[in-house]
């Protein structure tokens, strides 16, 4: 098999589960793609395609898991707080609030899961997930493109590209944490 075909496989594998970290592999094939040697519209969709794919599948991994999820997230006051925001911002804002979740730590997984235990329609959720996705992609892989293109060589633009995508990850983070500080309760991902 060609190698390039390996790399696209190797994108949409490792973009499809949630907390795999794989910038730096992401930004390499978006630098790969400036300089040539991978195809630009395949790395995109073989990174949006495949981030989609994994929040399908924890979309359904949500539907089996509904009843018990949900039992346990009722459980303590913490987590039901929690279920019960997500729950009601799905209702008020639904497919923008999808996308939105993307952007913030842990939100595919918690966002997807979510989404799946209150009943949010699946054509809906897919819908915001992949409009999410793809300007996902397009951010990340534009990063090593971009960043190929402005650095004379592979190892300055993969290190822009590894930097800012931490430090966005941090700011979202920090911004995360504040908001839920205002709101009286620790962001969704540290529920008890």
């Amino acid at each position: 098999m060609d190698g390039a075909l390996w790399m696209y496989v190797l994108l949409a594998l490792t973009t499809a589960p949630p907390l795999v970290p794989n910038a730096a592999l992401i930004a390499s094939a978006g630098m790969l793609a400036q300089s040539g040697e991978l195809d630009l519209w395949l790395v995109l969709a073989a990174v949006a395609g495949g981030a989609l794919a994994g929040d399908a599948l924890v979309y359904g991994l949500g539907r089996l898991a509904g009843p018990r999820v949900r039992g346990w997230l009722q459980r303590r006051p913490a987590r039901r707080s929690a279920l019960e925001w997500m729950a009601e911002r799905l209702a008020r804002h639904g497919v923008p609030f999808v996308i939105g979740m993307r952007f913030l730590p842990s939100g595919r997984l918690v966002g997807g899961l979510t989404a799946a235990v209150v009943g949010f329609p699946f054509r809906r959720f897919l819908l915001g997930s992949a409009v999410a996705e793809i300007v996902w992609a397009s951010y990340s892989v534009g990063l090593g493109y971009w960043g190929g293109a402005a650095f004379d060589g592979a190892w300055a633009g993969l290190l822009v590209g590894t930097v800012l995508s931490l430090l966005v990850a941090g700011v979202a983070q920090l911004v995360g944490g504040r908001a839920g500080a205002r709101a009286g309760r620790a962001p969704l991902e540290h529920a008890p």
